[in-house]
């Protein structure tokens, strides 16, 4: 799943085309549950004659800021992406949403296992205020952190996956920031010392950055894989840690590499470097 760096990456890439500026002409939408709470011919019929403000991210959201007060947001799931592509090339079958941007471009919503979805609303807040600070963001201190730490008492792998604690983060940098700070996946909360969350709080941001220099982690060369728009695939994968790293040395103490589930989703860590007990 698209996670900050790759989402920001994608946005940043649609910046550089110039699309802040340009007109909507037109829209079609081929799988009728791409498009939440809207009739896809509504939809396709409002969103026409829109001019696109700007683009940013919130989460995992990507927000195209629209004329008239409306937000197209898109949550790209597990196999989302968007390709930026000319009008006369073939539609191919898993671009379930195109959107015609002036007479000679399109931007294409992509989607293999159909997760992704998309919303065209007067309220995003409706939807984006239900999720936690943003950790790139000055905001995000050391003491805010602490203060979020201590209302909770979970294990700290999912804690770290809920939208609602921590926007954008998902499986891949939640394992490697939890590499960096020398914490086990299944760690409470509560149980870290105040070294320990200083440590967590300085590994976030880095895999985060990390990420984002190397314009996302590509897993593969699947259809189902990450691409940003132009089917370039990002770079993280080569400097992960840990994440995939199952059987593999670790790069700090040599030690072999363990996947675990935790809450469901695989766990990747250092039997030696992040001790299950503190």
């Amino acid at each position: 799943m698209p996670e900050l760096p790759e989402v920001q990456s994608v946005v940043d890439t649609l910046c550089r085309k110039n699309l802040p500026g340009r007109l909507i002409t037109g829209a079609s939408v081929y799988w009728f549950k791409t498009v939440t709470d809207m009739d896809p011919a509504d939809f396709c019929e409002k969103i026409k004659g829109r001019t696109i403000r700007q683009i940013t991210r919130r989460g995992k959201y990507i927000l195209f800021d629209l004329s008239s007060g409306l937000t197209l947001m898109i949550h790209l799931r597990m196999t989302g992406r968007l390709n930026w592509e000319p009008t006369d090339k073939p539609r191919n079958k898993h671009e379930h949403m195109i959107l015609n941007v002036g007479e000679t471009d399109t931007l294409r919503f992509q989607d293999t296992r159909k997760f992704g979805r998309i919303w065209l609303t007067g309220e995003p807040e409706k939807i984006l205020d239900r999720l936690g600070p943003e950790p790139l963001e000055e905001s995000f201190t050391i003491g805010r952190f602490l203060t979020m730490l201590g209302t909770t008492n979970r294990q700290i792998k999912p804690l770290l996956l809920d939208q609602r604690f921590l926007a954008g983060l998902g499986n891949i940098y939640v394992d490697e920031a939890l590499w960096e700070s020398g914490i086990h996946p299944q760690r409470i909360s509560s149980s870290l010392t105040r070294d320990e969350v200083k440590a967590l709080h300085r590994a976030i941001p880095h895999v985060l950055r990390k990420g984002l220099r190397n314009l996302g982690t590509s897993l593969g060369t699947g259809k189902s894989n990450f691409y940003l728009p132009g089917n370039r695939p990002g770079r993280n994968a080569e400097a992960l840690n840990v994440f995939r790293r199952t059987g593999m040395a670790c790069l700090r103490c040599s030690s072999i590499i363990e996947r675990i589930v935790v809450a469901q989703r695989s766990s990747h860590f250092c039997p030696d470097c992040q001790k299950k007990q503190p």
